[in-house]
């Protein structure tokens, strides 16, 4: 496979400014909310991945959908890229503005515009956080359950298809959106889905705009799934005698149908990197942390189903966690395993990989990718969905050390090899971005990527939806 780094084919891309005229417009009709500010600029050509590109050249902050489309008609008349941003949280450069333009700012548009508690069901504005939502919705006894970790925008998560801790029971936001309000690439406003449960009209609009990365439209209102608040909850965490222990265990959780809600893999790095950050004394070694939800008598069987299986792999330190405070306290640590991980290299940035394979596969995924990562040289840290067979390998890099850039980038390269040769995929949920452009033709192929650039050149057509990403133009 040959993968050349997201930033090599950076100066092919020609910029395009943003007119004088356009930019007036924009003023004039924005007032102080449209800024060309080179400290708001750089907020929003920045995020949590490894790249660096200028900014772009402005930031219009937008609080209703007329306002993004007039942003877009005005991008539409003078072929601008524009860029939906969220809450910055994306790891693969997706907001980006390679090609400059105007970065569409919707954490303004944080409204929950509808609860429809009987039919379970929520409309919400893109700006709205997963935190924000499951507050305002807790008194209805419903919840919303994709938690990627970083609390990112309801926006966000449905552009990159985000999944997350929970997904191993209640799926990924493709199976969690039931319909869409977009501001499509000439500025018009079209709805997509509705409320019910299925349908069978007409193509899947929803389902082509959820995972798009902002390059077919602008996200403007989510209708999404809810679900009851389990009636019990508990969670636990165990160590175990090696990684290849914990992985055996989850997926024989897994195929003999323990509905478990979580089932998260800290390796020993992370859980030091947890430990340090958030003040725990948990055994570091490679861990599973695991969440049960359902009536008493089902969350007691899940557990000591879990619990039998645990031992008969070596499981170590088997530990409850039943009152809210105690689970709130053990997912919030594994929520900052992102931030406690950049504590153990100070000033460094990570590369962060995405695997996801067959869940019988994902042992030999796993310990081959260990076995490279300790003989890099470079600090890492693995955690993992790995009750889906995901999982994320965080190398730790000096920005200012190119040698630990490339090794970082061969050690992905081969994780993804490995991975796509055992049926799985260069990316289970942060999205293709910059990062894995030529990691999806190897994926896809490259009739199935020409099929995909023939209906953004159709949607499309002046390339202005964040242009660069997931293919070339």
């Amino acid at each position: 496979m040959n993968a050349p780094l997201a930033t090599e084919l950076l100066p092919r891309i020609e910029p395009r400014p943003v007119p004088a005229a356009m930019l007036e417009a924009l003023k004039a009709r924005f007032g102080e909310r449209c800024s060309t500010a080179l400290a708001v600029r750089e907020q929003h050509g920045r995020d949590e991945s490894p790249y660096d590109v200028p900014p772009p050249e402005v930031v219009v902050f937008c609080e209703s959908t007329e306002d993004v489309a007039a942003i877009v008609k005005l991008a539409d008349q003078h072929a601008v890229p524009v860029i939906p941003y969220g809450a910055g949280s994306s790891l693969e450069g997706h907001l980006l503005a390679v090609q400059g333009g105007v970065s569409i700012d919707l954490s303004r548009m944080n409204r929950v515009i509808a609860l429809q508690s009987e039919d379970l069901t929520v409309t919400v504005q893109p700006g709205v956080t997963r935190t924000q939502l499951n507050n305002e919705i807790r008194h209805s006894g419903l919840f919303f359950p994709i938690d990627p970790g970083a609390d990112a925008s309801i926006g966000g998560m449905c552009a990159t298809r985000a999944s997350g801790t929970n997904a191993v029971r209640y799926g990924t936001m493709r199976e969690n959106v039931l319909g869409l309000e977009v501001v499509t690439a000439s500025g018009e406003v079209i709805r997509t889905g509705t409320r019910a449960k299925k349908s069978s009209a007409g193509y899947d609009l929803t389902r082509l705009m959820v995972g798009s990365e902002g390059t077919l439209g602008v996200i403007t209102e989510v209708t999404l799934k809810l679900y009851p608040q389990p009636e019990a909850v508990s969670a636990a965490v165990c160590s175990f005698p090696s990684i290849a222990a914990a992985v055996q265990a989850t997926i024989q959780i897994i195929q003999i149908g323990v509905p478990i809600a979580r089932c998260e893999l800290l390796d020993a790095n992370a859980v030091r990197a947890v430990n340090r950050h958030d003040k725990l004394s948990l055994r570091e070694g490679a861990m599973l942390l695991m969440e049960f939800h359902g009536t008493p008598a089902g969350v007691k069987e899940q557990i000591e189903t879990v619990q039998q299986i645990a031992d008969d792999n070596g499981g170590l330190a088997f530990e409850w966690a039943e009152t809210p405070e105690e689970r709130t306290r053990l997912w919030t640590a594994r929520h900052h395993a992102y931030f406690a991980g950049l504590q153990v290299k100070p000033g460094c940035r990570t590369v962060t990989t995405d695997t996801c394979v067959p869940i019988s596969r994902l042992a030999d995924c796993l310990l081959d990718t260990v076995a490279e990562a300790d003989g890099s040289g470079l600090p890492y840290y693995i955690v993992g969905h790995v009750g889906d067979g995901n999982f994320h390998v965080a190398y730790l890099i000096d920005p200012n050390v190119p040698q630990e850039r490339e090794t970082a980038e061969r050690l992905n390269l081969q994780l993804v090899t490995r991975a796509l040769g055992l049926d799985g995929t260069c990316t289970g949920e942060h999205g293709i971005g910059l990062h894995k452009m030529a990691f999806l033709v190897t994926e896809a192929g490259a009739g199935a990527v020409a099929a995909m650039r023939t209906i953004k050149h159709a949607l499309d057509p002046k390339n202005i939806m964040n242009p660069g990403k997931i293919f070339a133009a």
